[in-house]
């Protein structure tokens, strides 16, 4: 009988992950559908502003200018979903909080977005430009006559801004593993050194093959992960204090 009960258990739980899974689901898809009714204005507005107000755009295959419009769709999508994606997460994962817990949680949702969007405007304003600029100057250095595809310039684009947003996550996301006593400063600092070389290999990736692009990319980097360190041991520091009140009280 006890087997039954944990297996009808564990069916309620996958039942209640499926239906949020398909919350999520229905979200991506309105997301979507508001991305494509606002892509047009959107190219527009990118092709106005530097350093796109500077260069031609052009279309190499028919399927590029449905590309554009997909791409950003998509992008938009995933923006609508992400804090209500969180949101189900927090949900899904309540039960197994105490109750403390559980309203500091549900704090992270709205500034993992907030951190999610500064990072898009960062990887859009401060490296894209810096990475396009440099780019750009190696083609007028090699007199190079610089024809952009439409769907290469922003290919480039989200390549470097899409990972930088993730990236600004980091601190929400050690708070939240650690909340979950996942995760621990001291393990954070054990890690510092492997942390910092996936760190340079990340903005070594995303950036031009130019130190000082990649230095501005790394250093942000560096502050986040060292901030991440400092929320999770005042995470882990409140831990230790309940868990010796709870132990007082028991005794």
């Amino acid at each position: 009988m006890e087997q039954q009960d944990e297996g009808m258990s564990l069916v309620e739980h996958l039942t209640e992950l499926r239906k949020r899974v398909i919350w999520v689901i229905a979200v991506l898809i309105v997301g979507m559908v508001i991305g494509l009714i606002f892509a047009q204005p959107l190219i527009i507005y990118f092709k106005t502003v530097p350093p796109a107000n500077t260069i031609n755009w052009n279309v190499f295959s028919p399927g590029d200018s449905l590309r554009m419009y997909m791409n950003f769709g998509l992008l938009v999508g995933l923006i609508v979903t992400l804090p209500v994606a969180m949101y189900h997460l927090w949900a899904f994962l309540k039960p197994g909080l105490r109750v403390e817990e559980q309203k500091a949680s549900l704090m992270f949702v709205p500034f993992a977005f907030l951190l999610f969007l500064i990072g898009l405007a960062f990887g859009y304003f401060v490296v894209f430009r810096m990475a396009f600029i440099f780019t750009s100057s190696i083609s007028k250095n090699l007199q190079l006559t610089e024809t952009y595809g439409i769907s290469q310039y922003f290919s480039f684009m989200f390549n470097i801004i899409i990972p930088l947003s993730l990236l600004f996550e980091l601190p929400i996301v050690a708070m939240f593993l650690t909340k979950l006593r996942i995760l621990n400063p001291m393990l954070m600092r054990k890690l510092r050194r492997y942390a910092y070389l996936l760190l340079v290999i990340v903005a070594a990736v995303i950036t031009p093959p130019d130190a000082t692009s990649m230095i501005l990319v790394f250093l942000p980097m560096i502050v986040l992960y060292e901030f991440s360190t400092f929320l999770s041991g005042f995470i882990y520091r409140r831990q230790l204090i309940r868990d010796k009140e709870w132990e007082d009280d028991k005794s």
